[in-house]
């Protein structure tokens, strides 16, 4: 069938497409990597017409145009699934707010609560021969949220990877109500940061040794997850797998170097599994019209049952601090936001279900603040106002550049004793005062 004159007669401007927006709306401003672009523009030429539009989305990579005025909060008002850092910078300006979730549940939030969705607007790759739009490596809860949106307009960027998958990875022309030609901006990139530090390294090192071959991959966003990604490539290991709620840099090199077949997963043999994708252009090109690849929705890709499916799978994760309880905090400083829940809680505890599996939370035992004062990450309580991500029964193994420790089934003294004996030396004797205060020190482990 021949798509092209239903494609003409849809095909609108941005200005001409954002009229459907009324004062009030809930408008979906897509999921990272296809954020809106000629559509925000087009958005923000008309917030002296606007009230109490509540945009919604997530992991945006590049400021966004409707916030650009010093009054853009009275006009919009950012709802994210999921902060990065740009999205932090709202936060303090009033503009913008987290919601808080389990990610593996996102779709069903669409489907069955009370989650309104006036108007949906994306990024997408270029129509297909079929007369579908694919999603780019965003795949995530866009399929549940078309099925929500009232009106739904895809904005169409030649540079977006066409991401290969098995269901919900695209929308066809028939469900979409207005289709707009973008300036075709670069896909937003997303960098693993600086060259691993000495700190990560070792911290990798501990991890990667933990790795037998035919094991399943999920790795997190930031330097040490990048490091174990890089120690893995330069490794003996094959035959892994990959099942992740983020693709990232780390796993094309992997897979370049050899390391990647997917031969030994239970489910999608051979192929590596992921919900979205953001990385750098190595990563984008990557991705585009790759057989291997499969771009899945999250409720699938992390589900636990998913997750416990698959035979040694390897979990590894990130925290910003962890109490002597074993609590973990990957999402605030206190009080001050800093990412959101994500999928990490479900593939801790995915991870360890899985015949064979090890989930590890990494980070390093200290970091400076901007006075260079020297602090533990490691804390009797987490700070007044920090988000426990991880509750003290769910954390498997802890690891820092001091070693690693299995806190499962631990008694709290035993908990304690492990957790300080990864702690910055500096810090244990202090640490081991605040356990006996609380009654979860038995004995000295100097």
């Amino acid at each position: 069938m021949d798509f092209s004159q239903e494609y003409k007669d849809k095909l609108v401007s941005a200005d001409e497409a954002v009229k459907l927006i009324k004062s009030g709306d809930w408008v979906d401003f897509g999921w990272c990597t296809n954020t809106v672009d000629a559509l925000d523009k087009a958005l923000a030429r008309r917030t002296d017409e606007l009230t109490d539009v509540k945009l919604r989305g997530g992991i945006i990579l590049k400021p966004l145009t409707v916030f650009e005025r010093e009054d853009a909060g009275e006009h919009f008002t950012w709802n994210s699934w999921h902060m990065g850092g740009i999205e932090r910078k709202l936060i303090a300006r009033g503009c913008a707010f987290y919601a808080p979730i389990r990610y593996s549940e996102l779709p069903r939030y669409y489907r069955e609560i009370d989650c309104p969705d006036d108007v949906a607007m994306f990024q997408v790759a270029p129509m297909d021969a079929h007369g579908y739009f694919n999603f780019g490596p965003s795949a995530s809860h866009l399929g549940a949220m078309c099925e929500r949106a009232k009106h739904i307009i895809v904005e169409v960027n030649e540079n977006m990877p066409r991401c290969l998958g098995g269901t919900e990875n695209g929308i066809h022309i028939s469900k979409v109500t207005h289709i707009v030609e973008g300036e075709n901006p670069p896909i937003g990139e997303l960098g693993a940061g600086g060259p691993a530090s000495d700190v990560d390294k070792a911290v990798a090192k501990l991890i990667v040794e933990e790795i037998p071959n035919g094991a399943c991959l999920q790795l997190g966003i930031g330097g040490m997850p990048n490091a174990v990604g890089s120690l893995i490539a330069e490794s003996d290991l094959k035959d892994l797998g990959v099942h992740t709620e983020m693709y990232v840099d780390a796993f094309v090199d992997i897979a370049k170097a050899g390391k990647i077949n997917g031969s030994k997963k239970n489910i999608d043999r051979f192929r590596q599994t992921y919900a979205f994708g953001a990385g750098t252009k190595k990563m984008y090109d990557y991705l585009d019209d790759n057989p291997e690849l499969l771009s899945a929705p999250v409720d699938y890709t992390n589900d636990i049952r998913s997750i416990a499916a698959l035979d040694h799978f390897i979990s590894i994760n990130n925290a910003v601090d962890i109490d002597l309880f074993g609590q973990v905090n990957a999402e605030s400083a206190g009080t001050k936001h800093i990412s959101g829940a994500g999928g990490q809680l479900d593939f801790v505890l995915g991870a360890y279900l899985s015949n064979g599996g090890k989930s590890f939370i990494c980070c390093s035992s200290t970091f400076k603040t901007k006075d260079g004062e020297l602090k533990s990450r490691i804390l009797p309580t987490l700070n007044p106002g920090s988000i426990v991500t991880d509750t003290r029964a769910n954390i498997h193994y802890l690891v820092t550049e001091f070693g690693k420790v299995n806190l499962k089934g631990l008694s709290t003294w035993q908990k304690t004793e492990a957790i300080i004996s990864v702690a910055h030396p500096d810090f244990r004797d202090d640490l081991i005062k605040e356990a006996e205060k609380m009654h979860i020190w038995r004995k000295s482990n100097k």
